[in-house]
């Protein structure tokens, strides 16, 4: 793997003091309690389109001063030392309860949230049984209000009954009870009139529809990205074909949609192909009304690491035999996700698609899996990943090799998010004097060790146990009440 160069330190900026201890924190949460002041960071708010040094006071939960430092006022405060940050906002992640509580609850899935910065995360609606009528949403918030929590989770629900993709569920009984999508991934759906019929529904109550675009005819049985790495590995592979058939088709439905219902929206889920998302890119230019999002595996790992390579997609050729890339054993089946993970141009072009906008957000797809469905041979591994943790790790990589702006990573972990949940939400992530109190701190210039011991998630382990990630996070506020803090801060 190779290492960011060395940066000098900026001065520690460390929360001056939280006024309430731990039990207070624990008992009393109704209502804000934390106060907090943070001194000479580098704040970075998208939404406003402004970053630099600066400084914060929280008092009963809500912003009340933000100064942005200047002249010798902001002297030795950099990017490359503490940064404070709106909340981030996860738009997919799966939080397995009820259904599979050995891989992740409510209470660890939301822990493993503050912990990675997130002050709302997006539940998708596979849970067992799946959330396809309003009752599955009431129990879904009682789990999150009982797990004492201050992350707001939000839920997706099915499209689909039972997400069997014969018959559309209750769309508008969802989205009375609270939907802010509607969503049958891991799996696609596989009908054209079912999805356009969805489109239109969706449409009318301006809830977006989140499609996972594969053509299960082109990707059956496949257990890697088709390729070099698989043919030599011997595994099936899934061609960029089964990811970009199925984008394109579902461009030209919602096309032929938006002529009845302007007001419909398509959100494909973790694109991976650099074909897929320049058909996003040629249909945003057309003006249809689509976004997208990519992991943080798909754009700073590649299928590389499939055969024991342990280097950033950036720095990859595509042939870890030939160049000595390999550090690792191959087989390492906590790597099997889906999409699988691709080549290096395609992690590249997925890159490029976040820096010139035609990429929306970064989603995690936090899927957590318990041991039994990873310590199995490679291809009989259940796809997943858990992300919420390393996501910001592995876009400061990114960042710390030149490849992506701070800002740019951290508009796509927050004002991308929220604009495509919409108002209705009120997710509006900024440093704003007044508003209640959803920011995340963070320091670059520490770093931070992979491993059971440092998550939260109940989830078998990642295949980044054992590397060091820039930028711990130090605090995370949501609400204006306190979800995480590090013994660092």
């Amino acid at each position: 793997m190779s290492r960011p160069a060395s940066r000098p330190r900026a001065g520690r900026a460390r929360p001056a003091r939280l006024v309430a201890d731990r039990a207070r924190l624990v008992a009393d949460r109704a209502r804000p309690v934390a106060d907090l002041e943070i001194s000479r960071a580098w704040l970075v708010d998208p939404a406003a389109g402004r970053e630099g040094p600066g400084e914060i006071v929280v008092r009963d939960g809500r912003i009340r001063v933000v100064t942005w430092l200047r002249g010798a006022e902001a002297g030795g405060v950099t990017p490359d030392g503490v940064v404070v940050a709106p909340g981030f906002v996860d738009l997919h992640a799966h939080l397995r309860e009820p259904g599979d509580v050995a891989a992740e609850t409510i209470v660890s899935g939301l822990a493993a949230a503050a912990h990675g910065g997130f002050t709302a995360v997006v539940a998708m609606a596979d849970s067992i049984p799946a959330a396809d009528e309003p009752g599955a949403l009431d129990r879904l918030r009682g789990l999150a209000e009982r797990s004492g929590s201050p992350v707001r989770l939000l839920a997706a629900g099915a499209v689909t009954a039972e997400r069997g993709g014969e018959r559309l569920a209750a769309l508008g009984e969802l989205a009375d009870a609270g939907a802010v999508a509607f969503s049958d991934d891991p799996v696609p759906i596989r009908s054209a009139a079912i999805l356009r019929s969805a489109l239109a529904y969706a449409g009318m109550l301006g809830i977006p529809v989140v499609e996972h675009a594969v053509d299960p005819g082109l990707s059956a049985g496949a257990e890697a990205n088709d390729g070099l790495v698989a043919t030599i590995l011997g595994l099936r592979g899934a061609p960029a074909a089964a990811e970009e058939a199925a984008v394109a088709r579902d461009l030209a439905i919602l096309a032929d949609v938006a002529r009845d219902v302007p007001a419909v929206r398509l959100h494909l889920a973790h694109l991976s192909t650099a074909g897929a998302i320049d058909l996003v890119r040629r249909a945003k230019a057309a003006g249809l009304p689509v976004s997208c999002d990519v992991t943080p595996h798909h754009l700073a790992l590649s299928d590389e690491w499939l055969a024991g390579a342990r280097r950033w997609a950036w720095d990859g050729s595509g042939d870890p035999w030939g160049d000595g890339a390999l550090a690792a054993a191959p087989y390492d089946s906590s790597l099997r996700v889906e999409p699988p993970l691709r080549s290096p141009a395609d992690a590249a072009a997925c890159l490029a698609g976040l820096l010139d906008g035609t990429v929306d957000a970064v989603a995690t797809d936090h899927s957590p899996r318990s041991r039994p469905d990873r310590e199995v041979e490679f291809g009989m591994a259940a796809p997943g990943m858990t992300g919420l943790e390393t996501a910001l790790g592995l876009l400061l990589s990114a960042v710390d090799a030149g490849r992506l702006p701070l800002s740019r990573a951290i508009a796509a972990l927050t004002s991308g998010p929220a604009r495509l949940l919409g108002p209705a939400e009120d997710l509006r992530p900024g440093l704003r004097e007044g508003a209640p109190a959803d920011l995340v701190v963070f320091d670059r210039s520490e770093r931070w060790t992979v491993g059971p011991a440092s998550l939260r998630t109940l989830g078998a382990p990642s295949p980044l146990a054992g590397l060091n990630l820039p930028g711990p996070v130090l605090l995370t506020m949501a609400g204006g009440r306190l979800a995480w803090e590090s013994a660092e801060a």
